[in-house]
């Protein structure tokens, strides 16, 4: 088998494994492959095909690092949400209790007793609030 199809088929492998992971570093990792195939089929020695399979692969990593692909979300899962599937459900308030500066409730959802706690900024009425965040068993909610 020829330099350049081991590149490839290097490359091939490591494509296979990215649709398994969802990130698309394997993929720029894959591109330098297949710059360094490039390079074994222009005839180039083996350090240079494995120079420029590395320099490629280094700059598309660091390339996917600075966009918008690559960056770590700034904040909290508690209210993502993507993650939390109740963000955004409703829960009935029959009365608040005032604890200090914060209103709590004892609430039926999902087939048992939450802890409620209004947001601030909101006046503790009755009814149907809207659940904005999710700290440990303890619902955060607004006025719908």
């Amino acid at each position: 088998m020829t330099d350049w199809a081991i590149w490839l088929v290097l490359a091939g492998v490591l494509l296979a494994a990215e649709l398994f992971t969802g990130t698309f570093y394997l993929l720029m990792i894959a591109l330098g492959l297949i710059a360094g195939g490039v390079a074994a089929w222009s005839g180039a020695l083996l350090e240079w095909q494995l120079l420029v399979a590395a320099v490629v692969g280094v700059v598309a990593v660091l390339g996917l690092r600075r966009s918008r692909f690559g960056r770590l979300r700034q904040g909290s899962a508690n209210d993502d949400p993507n993650l939390i599937l109740d963000i955004g459900h409703t829960v009935d308030v029959p009365a608040w209790q005032a604890q200090g500066e914060r209103h709590t409730a004892r609430v039926p959802y999902r087939g048992a007793q939450w802890d409620v706690e209004l947001l601030p900024g909101h006046h503790p009425l009755p009814g149907i609030h809207v659940i904005r965040e999710i700290r440990g068993s303890r619902l955060f909610v607004a006025p719908r």
